[in-house]
């Protein structure tokens, strides 16, 4: 009996972590799009959205409410099924990717100690490349769905551009795992806060990088954003979508944009650790707490540097995007994978 109650707790507790972390990141993603416009505002020398409420800040929820309350349109030349379930398949393999990301240490609540992780598994990184690789499928039903060739072209440039930079990626990955011997995002956190440890981007700048560019054409950044080509495909693979069908992809590309920055500090950046900062001194949900502002913090600076590039660099032809993944990315992702396990043998004395 005691164990189906502390059974139950855990349940409890994973579900009210679910909603946390889910409604954070619609939240973080509704004043991501508004941060967007802002950046863009500043660096084209002009105001920006300021007229509703104070400073702008209501303009979200205008632009929220203006999809809510707009015509729901499905073509009659649409495959109806796939046309609603493509945009509800990109904005649930988004918010999946949330569930093996380590937000930070843990809290103590009425004795009981709460991970603030949902599920600590083995093979996070794996999970994370098979939830990027489903989010795929809904770009490509959509644009299928929609029997629209603009729609169509764009989604195919979407999936063959996932499919060469997810490549890369990997490979550069496998540098990181083998430094830390595991595939436990936690593991890989931890490994980096260890005494006389340092950050894996010390280790791994060149692969720190590769992932980087990658996670700008995975997320359909530019310069990478050829299936969003307006001048080019009209308005890319959701051309036919309105109202919150074209929301749930919109927010998808958004929330994908936080998630890939919270893998990167993770992977890369140490996770929730702070510098200099001995966590083993403080309290356990202050250093808990400590942990999850030092994580976002990194992650709202990689969202500002996403958003940088959007509005400094050019975007490239689909010929250059993908003779960069393939001639250029691969080659460099294995050299950088051959040279880290060389001198990992060189350290072990082999």
């Amino acid at each position: 009996m005691t164990l189906l109650a502390i059974d139950w707790l855990l349940i409890i507790e994973k579900l009210i972590l679910i909603a946390i972390i889910v409604f954070a990141s619609l939240g973080i993603a509704l004043y991501t799009t508004f941060a967007e416009r802002k950046v863009a505002a500043v660096l084209q020398d002009r105001p920006g959205p300021n007229r509703a409420g104070p400073f702008g800040l209501l303009q979200p929820f205008a632009d929220g409410l203006k999809l809510i309350m707009k015509e729901e349109i499905i073509p009659s030349h649409a495959n109806k099924v796939l046309f609603v379930l493509g945009p509800g398949l990109a904005m649930t393999a988004a918010l999946m990717t949330c569930s093996v990301i380590p937000w930070s240490s843990h809290l103590e609540i009425f004795d009981r100690k709460v991970d603030l992780q949902i599920a600590d598994i083995n093979i996070g990184i794996l999970y994370i490349f098979g939830v990027v690789s489903m989010g795929v499928y809904g770009m490509m039903i959509g644009g299928w769905a929609s029997n629209n060739k603009f729609s169509l072209m764009a989604a195919l440039r979407g999936a063959s551009q996932a499919i060469s930079y997810e490549l890369a990626m990997g490979l550069s990955l496998i540098a990181v795992l083998m430094l830390s011997g595991s595939l436990s995002l936690k593991t890989i956190v931890d490994g980096q806060m260890a005494e006389g440890s340092y950050w894996n981007i010390v280790y791994q700048p060149l692969g720190f990088i590769i992932f980087f560019v990658c996670a700008l054409a995975e997320c359909n950044r530019t310069p990478f954003d050829l299936p969003e080509a307006e001048n080019e495909l009209n308005f890319g693979y959701h051309q036919e979508y309105s109202s919150m069908k074209l929301g749930f992809y919109l927010f998808s590309e958004y929330i994908n944009m936080i998630m890939s920055s919270a893998v990167m500090a993770s992977l890369y950046f140490g996770g929730f650790d702070v510098p200099f900062l001995d966590e083993s001194t403080l309290a356990p949900n202050i250093a808990a707490l400590i942990g999850v502002a030092a994580l976002l913090t990194k992650i709202v600076i990689f969202i500002f540097v996403f958003m940088w590039i959007r509005w400094t660099v050019p975007r490239f032809r689909y010929d250059q995007l993908m003779n960069l993944g393939w001639k250029t990315m691969i080659p460099l992702a294995l050299f950088n994978m051959l040279v880290t396990g060389a001198l990992i043998l060189l350290k072990a004395g082999v």
